[in-house]
């Protein structure tokens, strides 16, 4: 049996390289991506092409990607690996009704994200009316932890080792002018949210975008994710995020906390 802390690593004998490099041709796909040659998964995967291909062609085979001449893209079947961590957490609907109302209550998107690695995955959200990105934001959608109040939240659970391990393995990108790029700075920031209890990113990843976050625990105090507000700065200035959003958010928080055991 594997310990709950164990990860195995790609040179352990129990680990499973085929299993591995088929998740990774999935994730291959994305919204710049939707269809792909051969030669350009092989590519984006750093496999040969003939690995690639009998990775694309089992998937085919399975009924997870479709084959129209030389053109290889996902097929809905896919999503019935998003569907099983849907459907296995029982908390999704209480916590999608919780959104929806902090979304009739303020006018804003609303979301719950978990953190992945070096990425916040998107597990459940409320869409407002407003377009914040030019990307579209949906259940599933990851962003980098680093810049998004989300993540930060997230990042602000760790222990202090798991957060520096973290940190000295994190790959920093530029996507605007306020963007913290500088470790310790970012670190500083982090322990900073962990200490207040809520984290603002305030276009950090997107021109314009403003968000605020705080954690999601459920009545037995295990970590759930991170709820947050996500608006435009044009729009909402920080008074409105602390005197408004913030209260709204942390009353919701409670309100999960004492509705999923």
């Amino acid at each position: 049996m594997i310990a709950e802390e164990e990860v195995l690593s790609p040179n352990d004998r129990d680990f499973v390289t085929a299993l591995a490099s088929g998740l990774e041709v999935i994730l291959a796909f994305d919204e710049a991506h939707p269809r792909m040659t051969l030669s350009e998964v092989a590519a984006r995967t750093n496999m040969n092409r003939a690995r690639a291909r009998r990775f694309l062609l089992t998937l085919h085979a399975l009924g997870y990607v479709r084959k129209q001449q030389r053109v290889f893209e996902l097929a809905p079947k896919v999503l019935q690996l998003g569907y099983a961590f849907l459907s296995s957490n029982n908390y999704r609907s209480v916590i999608q009704q919780i959104l929806e109302d902090i979304t009739r209550q303020c006018g804003e998107s609303s979301s719950l994200g978990v953190l992945d690695g070096e990425e916040v995955t998107y597990v459940a959200r409320s869409s407002s009316r407003h377009r914040l990105m030019a990307i579209t934001l949906s259940v599933g959608t990851r962003l980098p932890a680093a810049h998004t109040s989300l993540g930060r939240v997230l990042l602000a659970q760790l222990p202090d080792e798991k957060l520096d391990a973290w940190l000295e393995h994190a790959v920093l990108q530029k996507h605007t002018d306020k963007t913290i790029i500088d470790k310790d700075e970012l670190k500083a920031c982090i322990l900073e949210v962990r200490r207040q209890g809520y984290a603002i990113a305030d276009q950090e990843l997107d021109s314009g975008l403003r968000s605020i976050a705080v954690p999601a625990f459920d009545a037995n105090g295990h970590l759930l994710g991170a709820i947050n507000i996500s608006t435009n700065a044009a729009r909402i200035d920080h008074d409105t995020l602390m005197q408004e959003y913030l209260p709204l958010l942390q009353q919701k928080a409670r309100d999960i906390r004492t509705t999923i055991s």
